[in-house]
């Protein structure tokens, strides 16, 4: 009997070509949809809650299939994975991404069309260099960035708005770009220097500390009921403008309200950018009044 299964996913970004299958390039949906295959023996489709571009992150990718399964629906993740991995004495290809759960789903479940929102985490590293280890998953901003100023721009994001703006070319024609952000937040850690095996020393930072600290791992994260094309590296760009004087924060309410998209700032790189969590339940939403 056909059944409908939702599978939870997370893949680094760095070595596919984005999520949605494109002919010969290696992407997310076309790994899992020919493992699938291979393991059903008939042509599997999947289809996914968040197409993200190359190089970008995900833990709590969704996506959906119906197929009549010879594997019990509690053990396909394991099977999945075993197959992803591969066998220990082979080199392992697709060990950059795993099935975190799969489970059975009414027929009825819409993948995209019931989610409730999304949060994205953009990711950034502010200091004079960066080591080649973390080139993968940050964006490298040499200056000073003031968070205090980014943070006061920040209120001119959350809420409903036309964020035509933040969208850029590419982006789905004739389909509306109000979208409602409910959180958005920027936190700071200092870097971590600590020698293998030392204890790092307390290196959060707080709506107190200085705006101008060198030396950070500053973390946006933006909860919403749904993104544009680019949205959240064209924010995350805007407000490093913000965040180096080239733009005041107030400026992002007129930006907004323009929908002009050469007014707002550049797109930042897709490395920095990690699909967070996907809800279905509204109660679980932060920042949702």
């Amino acid at each position: 009997m056909e059944k409908t299964v939702l599978m939870t996913i997370e893949y680094d970004g760095t070595g596919f070509a984005g999520w949605q299958r494109q002919p010969d390039v290696r992407t997310v949906q076309g790994v899992i949809e020919h493992l699938l295959s291979e393991l059903l023996d008939h042509e599997i489709l999947i289809d996914g809650v968040s197409r993200t571009d190359a190089g970008v992150h995900a833990r709590d990718q969704k996506a959906v299939f119906k197929a009549d399964l010879r594997i019990p629906v509690e053990k396909l993740a394991k099977v999945m994975n075993a197959r992803l991995a591969g066998r220990p004495e082979s080199r392992a290809d697709n060990d950059d991404v795993r099935i975190v759960s799969a489970c059975e789903i009414p027929e009825s479940f819409s993948v995209r069309h019931d989610v409730k929102g999304k949060t994205y985490r953009y990711s950034i590293r502010n200091a004079g260099d960066m080591p080649v280890f973390d080139r993968n998953y940050r964006y490298l901003v040499r200056q000073e960035l003031d968070i205090a100023r980014m943070r006061e721009a920040c209120k001119y994001i959350r809420g409903t708005h036309d964020f035509a703006c933040f969208q850029a070319s590419g982006g789905e024609p004739g389909k509306t770009t109000i979208r409602t952000v409910f959180d958005i937040t920027i936190t700071a850690n200092k870097i971590n220097t600590a020698a293998p095996g030392e204890t790092p020393a307390d290196d959060s930072l707080t709506d107190t500390d200085p705006g101008k600290d060198t030396g950070r791992d500053i973390y946006i994260d933006i909860t919403g009921d749904g993104f544009l094309y680019n949205m959240v590296r064209i924010i995350t760009g805007t407000l490093v403008e913000v965040g180096l004087g080239k733009k005041e924060p107030e400026d992002v309410r007129a930006i907004i309200e323009s929908g002009d998209r050469t007014l707002a700032g550049h797109t930042a790189p897709p490395q920095g950018l990690c699909l967070m969590k996907v809800y279905y339940d509204e109660k679980e939403i932060p920042g949702r009044s």
